[in-house]
């Protein structure tokens, strides 16, 4: 897995926006209004090798790849380049595809910088009549008229200046009278021609990322020195949370280019459709992006003194001279299901990778392997995702296979798999319909015993809980302190050679099957709360533990438990007094990223096998444009989930810098996933109210099952903050 560009690569970003922080300022966008159109820009652009970078070099461009012009296009986004260069990378590559001699001279010219030409989105001789981007400064364009592809010359007199929405060189050309030379005729034209449209939606969707991406950085600089008051305004979560939401937006909007691009590289089956998703997640994403963060400048936003405005409104210029980007996911949906095909542009060297590797195909296909070997149908029937899909025997003999604590390091006694092997490991258990939270405890307390335990404690416990013979709990949470741990009041108080523990623990959800439970308890109230912690190993048969169900909605069952006068032996202390949280702290070794992503597939796969039983209108409900539509929805945010998880994992496994990218996929990922499952139990209504074994019954559960995403392992506020902190640089938004 990579989400690194290559050396080359980054010199040319730098070399970009170097260039264009200078020639693309604020300053000079406005001195272009209102043509939109920046001579001396273009001039350099091209001095840049900029508008030759898709022309093959056999034909004297750079021959560079998809993924460098989307770098490009990025950086083009974050300094509201003037003038169409989306369109003019696509036409200058048509030009040396199709135009061959006859062209040459105006390809030399485009890219010298002293000629502009573009394209036309639609078949001509159907709509002679079109805006086109660029259009006022583009002495030629490219199009379709019916089976030829041809070469349209405006002349000036053509090119109407006309006031619209961003100041950009738009203009409506009539083409029915102007001259046209035949470039080409044929499929394998035509083809050609539809592949530059396909490319250019990524590249004006990597435009947007960067609109976006700018947007949301000027917001949150302004929130940090706009105060109110008496204090900076990025400490109210209301202007915080929403740009910390976007900032996710933005962010999977980018690696859903990216992961068009890799996809077309790889010639996946699903490059066409994630062409579309890119397009469509990136209108919508870069358009809410700009609007929440002229919203954070107040009235001064709505101003033309300041600059947020431009990247609003160019932000709905740039996709929009496509159509409506509804049409997008529509296109997607078509992709997805009833199987519409696309010409696909070539796309050239991609070092991004999402691939998880060799050991993540060897674990899973081991899980397989064990599944189909050591489970039995009565066992399938009672998996859950709860704690409640605990079996005992089923524990032991993972653990016997090392497949038990496939995170845990193997000094400890774990498989110690690399963070990408991991994924694949918890998405093949999904897809045997095994979770196992269980494990995911006990190894985490097996770690904490491992590096703070007495070696009493370990000979007592460690070795049971590796062996998968027990489970174990966790007492973090208290009635009244709900995400904030460190505010727990459940005293421990010296008592002989151990301690007393009273008090009560809230969410100990597996405390009625589990032996012990890992306990955080308050042992010094006259220090800051985070300081009077220490965490204890306590056995849930001990006297005067009560353990009393709570029943959630979910089909879950949790625990509160009760502690009155519950003794044990110093030895089972973990850490130093009032050392709790430094002992926590080594639960952070066992640190993935987190996401939703595999019950988001999951659910999506139910919700698609429902659509194809579902009859509407006499067909099967999947036939529908709607329903199309509204599953290729979830694929994108199904994706987007995954690419976040891959980032967060990615940089954890290769230890590179962290904003904040763990919250960011387990917060958004969870969001994404209550959102669709809401929308897939509509979807499929009335069959989905019905608990009827299969599909109805896992779309029944996810909707439930997601209600709790957004809470448990801190909720999305919790996270939203740490986003903002992190990713964006506001100031701290908890007391």
């Amino acid at each position: 897995m990579n989400f690194d560009l290559t050396d080359d690569q980054q010199m040319v970003r730098d070399t970009f926006a170097r260039f264009l922080d200078e020639n693309s300022s604020m300053a000079r966008v406005r001195a272009a209004m209102p043509s939109g159109f920046d001579a001396a820009l273009w001039k350099g652009l091209a001095e840049l090798g900029a508008l030759s970078m898709r022309v093959p070099e056999a034909d004297g461009g750079l021959g560079f790849g998809m993924f460098d012009a989307a770098i490009l296009m990025a950086e083009a986004g974050r300094t509201l380049v003037s003038g169409p260069l989306a369109e003019t990378l696509v036409t200058a590559r048509l030009l040396a595809q199709l135009g061959g001699e006859q062209t040459a001279d105006l390809l030399g010219r485009v890219s010298a910088g002293e000629a502009v030409a573009t394209l036309a989105f639609r078949n001509i001789a159907d709509e002679p009549v079109q805006w086109i981007a660029g259009g006022l400064v583009a002495e030629a364009v490219v199009a379709r008229m019916d089976d030829h592809i041809v070469l349209v010359t405006v002349p000036v007199a053509a090119r109407v200046a006309e006031e619209n929405l961003a100041s950009t060189p738009l203009a409506e050309i009539d083409f029915a009278a102007l001259p046209t030379v035949m470039l080409a005729s044929g499929d394998a034209a035509l083809a050609t021609f539809a592949a530059a449209i396909e490319e250019w939606k990524l590249l004006i969707s990597a435009g947007l990322a960067g609109v976006g991406h700018q947007a949301l950085r000027m917001a949150a600089a302004y929130a940090c020195e706009r105060k109110q008051f008496g204090q900076p305004i990025g400490t109210f979560q209301g202007i915080s949370h929403p740009l910390a939401d976007l900032l996710c937006d933005v962010d999977a909007g980018e690696f859903l280019v990216w992961k068009a691009i890799r996809d077309v590289h790889d010639g996946a089956d699903s490059a066409a459709a994630a062409v579309s998703l890119a397009a469509w997640w990136n209108a919508d994403a870069c358009a809410r992006s700009v609007a929440q963060s002229l919203h954070t400048f107040g009235g001064y936003g709505l101003t033309t003194e300041y600059d947020i405005h431009l990247f609003n409104l160019r932000a709905k210029a740039w996709p929009l001279v496509l159509g409506d980007p509804q049409r997008l996911i529509e296109e997607a949906g078509r992709r997805l299901y009833a199987g519409e095909k696309a010409a696909l542009p070539e796309a050239g060297d991609c070092p991004i990778d999402f691939d998880l590797g060799e050991d993540a195909k060897a674990i899973t296909a081991e899980i397989q392997a064990f599944f189909k070997a050591n489970v039995t149908p009565e066992m399938r029937a009672k998996f859950h995702y709860s704690w409640e899909g605990y079996n005992p025997e089923l524990n032991k003999k993972l653990a016997a296979a090392n497949l038990l604590y496939l995170g845990l390091p193997r000094d400890v006694g774990g498989r110690g798999l690399s963070p990408y092997a991991k994924i694949a490991a918890m998405d093949a258990f999904e897809n045997e319909g095994y979770n196992n939270p269980a494990a995911n405890v006990a190894q985490m307390v097996s770690l904490i015993i491992h590096r703070f335990g007495t070696d009493e404690l370990k000979q007592d416990v460690l070795g049971r809980i590796m062996s998968g013979e027990v489970i174990c709990s966790l007492g973090y949470s208290e009635p009244a302190s709900g995400s904030d741990v460190f505010a727990a009041q459940c005293r421990a108080t010296p008592d002989g050679n151990g301690w007393r523990i009273d008090g009560t623990k809230m969410f100990t959800s597996g405390a009625n099957l589990a032996d012990y439970v890992l306990m955080l308890c308050r042992t010094n109230p006259d220090v800051p709360k985070h300081k009077g912690l220490t965490m204890y190993i306590v056995p849930l048969k001990a006297e005067g533990i009560t353990i009393q169900p709570v029943y959630t909605f979910q089909d879950e069952r949790t625990n509160i438990t009760f502690y009155d006068g519950v003794k044990i032996p110093d030895s089972y202390r973990l850490g130093e007094v009032d050392g709790g949280v430094k002992t926590m702290s080594a639960s952070l070794e066992l640190e993935h990223g987190g996401g939703f992503s595999k019950y988001q597939r999951k659910m999506l796969e139910a919700a698609e096998t429902l659509c194809r039983e579902i009859s509407y209108h006499g067909k099967p409900l999947i036939e529908d444009g709607s329903a199309q539509a509204r599953l290729a929805r979830t694929t994108a945010n199904l994706w987007a989930s995954e690419l976040l998880t891959y980032r967060a994992t990615w940089v954890i496994a290769e230890k590179k810098p962290n904003l904040a990218y763990g919250p960011m996929a387990k917060m958004s990922s969870s969001e994404k996933f209550l959102s669709d499952a809401r929308d897939l139990i509509d979807l499929t209504a009335p069959l989905s109210l019905s608990k009827r074994p299969g599909a109805a019954a896992e779309i029944n559960q996810f909707y439930r099952h997601a209600q709790g995403s957004t809470i448990y392992g801190g909720t999305s506020e919790v996270h939203r903050s740490m986003i903002a902190e992190r990713g964006l640089g506001l100031p701290r938004t908890r007391a």
